[in-house]
């Protein structure tokens, strides 16, 4: 039980990181488009991270897959700007016009990315353990549960401004994703393949 908590604490600390915060910026462009009443729709998005996420883990750990780390350092930033401009298409249709199906499969996709930006410092930690399916739930849960907690903040912050300020969503689902744009162009030029 102890591991589990162990590797628990450890996925909220891979998330929640603010020295690594591609995780929180990736949360947030994938939570901006929503509000409360959507939060059914940005939890599918959210949990089919996790699992995708875990998934490449499980490749890394098992030996599976091996990726080239340089290349995942910068899909990680790519990720993260393609999340934020699709969120345009958001401004231009609304909410319930936009296909799940494409979000879950970009969503999928880009867990995976993520997930083998990870794999190395997992799979290191893994070395020793012989049972690594505990480890693996234990850091899903760490995961989830931090994605959770960005989420609601981010839904949050969407309902200060978009109900109490009363912004216009446009506008919100604008500024932000060129905020989050803004912030990401820095991490695609220091981990730009040379």
């Amino acid at each position: 039980m102890q591991d589990f908590i162990f590797y628990i604490q450890l996925g909220l600390n891979h998330v929640l990181d603010f020295g690594a915060y591609d995780h929180i910026l990736f949360l947030s462009a994938l939570a901006v488009p929503f509000t409360f009443k959507q939060w059914k729709r940005v939890l599918i998005l959210a949990t089919v991270f996790t699992i995708t996420h875990c998934i490449s883990l499980a490749f890394s750990v098992y030996e599976v897959v091996t990726v080239d780390v340089g290349l995942i350092e910068f899909l990680i930033p790519v990720t993260i700007l393609l999340t934020a401009l699709f969120n345009f298409t958001y401004v231009f249709k609304e909410a319930m016009d936009v296909g799940l199906f494409l979000h879950i499969l970009a969503t999928s996709f880009f867990g995976l990315v993520h997930g083998f930006g990870f794999s190395n410092y997992f799979k290191m930690l893994m070395a020793e353990e012989e049972d690594k399916i505990t480890p693996l739930l234990g850091f899903a849960t760490g995961i989830e549960l931090s994605q959770v907690t960005i989420i609601l903040v981010v839904l949050t912050i969407a309902y200060v401004v978009l109900d109490l300020l009363k912004v216009k969503r446009r506008i919100f689902i604008t500024v932000a994703s060129i905020l989050i744009i803004a912030i990401t162009i820095p991490l695609l030029i220091a981990t730009f393949p040379m």
